[in-house]
């Protein structure tokens, strides 16, 4: 009982003198880990090939069957987000890291035992549902608490918290490449090796966040802070309003909305990244001396985790001077802009014009994710800021599955009905994917402050 009682809450709270600096790191630990799901793609060709090993067989999976694995995955995120929010509020983060560890790692063990047995429901149960809920309770698990910590700068502080999901797989993109080279054999692909490995050691560094992370103290506040210097304006409230009422309001849905394009408009590039340059970049298409290898395409899924993270700082700290609202105005448009480009790099084979469009794209992404708890915590204030976030997050679950369904049918459809060249067949997805954006762009133009009452 004692070891139980050391994630309880209230064994948490911080002593006097602690250094809040310490937390970053903590939610770091987490999000860097959990941020693998981004570079799953590099599984997808080695798992289309599981009985074949050199090529695919008749038997082995369809890309658009692995999928579904990315899209449970992030569901079961934004549902297990919303469901257990206002727990996560009451057992305080260490508790919900831990479980999240638990939940994360045993995940990639049951996906292990599916890839040897060839049954792909222990995919979508091991790193979709069991893995999800990891994710879900991993991702929320310190965003609140670092807010409490950086009251005077929220913005910054869920980009420190939210930065990690992005660099993820900067990390893990280069290194499952070289665990599946490394137990690859004339009878594997190596993937089910790699998947116990990642799971031991993701569990081994997030329990580093589970023992660091502390809570303040009720009353705490940042030496020299005055709470009449924070940003103030239409937007931001300095009252509270719990989770149960602001689901009630415009604004919430609005801001749903908001989330749920955004993230719709870059999930589904994600998904599919390392395949998707290789196929608009292909020997047919650009020719031997420009096309992009399995290798060369991990380092793009590599690079754009790179930017993804890096904007979920940059941009959710710019939002502390410039506001919320403006910094989405600015993803919509910006991304409207840049997606529409993209045909035109593959078009013209220039590698540098699409690289660059989707790094931005991704900062944007990621910086969406980043700035939308401050968002929240401006109009509904911060006393279950973290419960509203997770409730939100079921706009994460739907463009889970919006998104990359987009980019797969698509993508099958034009190639076996149309029979377009594959390098072909994301042109028109890009364009529905700025489409999406001005969607979204209106409705955070129709968000206002919530009304007194």
């Amino acid at each position: 009982m004692a070891l139980l009682a050391y994630f309880d809450r209230e064994n948490t709270v911080a002593r006097q003198g602690f250094n809040r600096w310490l937390v970053p790191p903590a939610a770091l630990s987490i999000h860097l880990c959990i941020g693998q799901i981004y570079a799953y793609s590099v599984f997808n060709g080695p798992l289309t090939r599981v009985i074949g090993i050199t090529e695919s067989a008749p038997d082995d999976w369809k890309l658009t069957t692995l999928g579904w694995i990315f899209s449970f995955a992030l569901f079961f995120l934004g549902a297990s987000a919303a469901l257990f929010g206002k727990w996560v509020e009451r057992s305080g983060p260490r508790k919900t890291m831990f479980a999240a560890a638990l939940c994360f790692g045993s995940g990639f063990a049951v996906s292990a035992i599916g890839v040897w047995t060839h049954q792909i429901w222990m995919l979508y149960l091991g790193t979709g549902v069991i893995g999800g809920i990891g994710l879900g309770l991993g991702y929320i698990s310190p965003v609140s608490t670092l807010m409490k910590w950086f009251p005077d700068r929220p913005g910054m502080a869920t980009g420190m918290a939210i930065m990690g999901f992005g660099g993820g797989a900067m990390i893990a993109s280069p290194l499952s490449l070289w665990l599946m080279n490394t137990f690859a054999s004339a009878n594997s692909v190596g993937v089910a090796e790699t998947f116990l490995v990642l799971g031991g050691l993701y569990f081994v560094v997030m329990m580093y966040g589970v023992v660091t992370v502390r809570v303040p103290q009720a009353d705490w506040k940042p030496e020299g802070f005055d709470p009449s210097k924070v940003a103030t304006g239409k937007m931001i409230t300095s009252r509270n309003i719990l989770a149960d009422e602001a689901i009630k309001t415009p604004q919430f849905w609005l801001l749903f909305g908001v989330l749920m394009l955004n993230v719709t408009a870059g999930i589904g590039v994600l998904g599919q990244a390392s395949v998707m340059i290789q196929e608009m970049f292909s020997v047919e298409s650009v020719g031997e001396a420009r096309a992009i290898d399995a290798a060369t395409a991990a380092g793009f899924v590599s690079l754009l985790s790179l930017f993804n993270m890096v904007g979920r700082f940059l941009w959710s700290s710019l939002s502390d001077v410039i506001g919320r609202k403006k910094t989405y105005t600015t993803f919509f448009v910006l991304g409207m802009i840049l997606y529409s480009l993209v045909p035109l790099a593959g078009k013209s084979g220039s590698v540098i014009l699409f690289a660059g469009a989707f790094c931005v794209i991704l900062s944007m992404y990621g910086g969406g994710f980043a700035t939308i708890p401050a968002y929240l915590k401006d109009l509904f204030g911060t006393a279950q800021v973290g419960a509203i976030h997770g409730r939100l997050l079921l706009a994460w679950s739907a463009a889970a599955i919006l998104g990359p369904v987009i980019i797969n049918y698509m993508r099958a459809w034009q190639l076996e009905t149309l029979g377009l060249p594959k390098a072909q067949v994301y042109e028109t997805t890009m364009y529905i994917m700025a489409g999406l954006l001005a969607v979204g762009l209106g409705c955070n133009l129709l968000v206002k402050a919530v009304k007194e009452k």
